[in-house]
């Protein structure tokens, strides 16, 4: 949904006149278009397929268009648990997608490590990548990802895409 201060309608103009930042276009754009890359590693997979199917349809936000290839993609869901062995591997995908991308930490697992307290295990993605959205849960209903989507599309709506190209005075 558009805030009244994003835009603005012009009844005195010739047909439908919609005026409003390039920012709020821009993230309009972003958010409503993710392309995630699935990093299925244990049983939140299924969960996170299942996400796709007809009852929870993760189509309506916009983030059907699965790529298993990183540099079509733009948001990373890792679910399920990351070991040490799985870790570079994991940061090397994260590396090769385009700017800007985001992650999605999906289960306990991949949050925290989960009940797996070992020496072959990551505790926790945030270790090697920058994690957005954290979806708890063991594993988590596709339900949870779909609203762990929408707080990721909400970060989304309010980031500036042209802060970093302002030069400092």
């Amino acid at each position: 949904m558009l805030q009244t201060g994003d835009c603005g309608y012009d009844s005195k103009g010739e047909g439908n006149v919609v005026v409003t930042s390039l920012d709020a276009a821009i993230n309009w754009v972003r958010k409503n278009s993710l392309w995630p890359m699935p990093m299925g590693l244990a049983c939140c997979a299924i969960e996170m397929m299942a996400s796709a199917c007809s009852r929870y349809d993760i189509a309506r936000f916009g983030a059907e268009v699965m790529r298993f290839s990183p540099r079509q993609s733009d948001l990373l869901i890792v679910s399920g648990t990351v070991t040490y062995k799985m870790a570079m591997s994991v940061r090397r995908i994260y590396d090769q997608m385009p700017s800007p991308k985001w992650v999605i930490a999906m289960g306990a697992c991949a949050s925290s490590g989960g009940m797996y307290r070992s020496y072959a295990t990551l505790q926790g993605v945030d270790r090697i990548l920058p994690v957005d959205v954290y979806i708890s849960g063991c594993p988590p209903r596709p339900e949870a990802l779909l609203e762990g989507l929408i707080s990721l599309q909400k970060k989304i709506d309010s980031e500036k895409p042209f802060l970093s190209l302002k030069k400092e005075d």
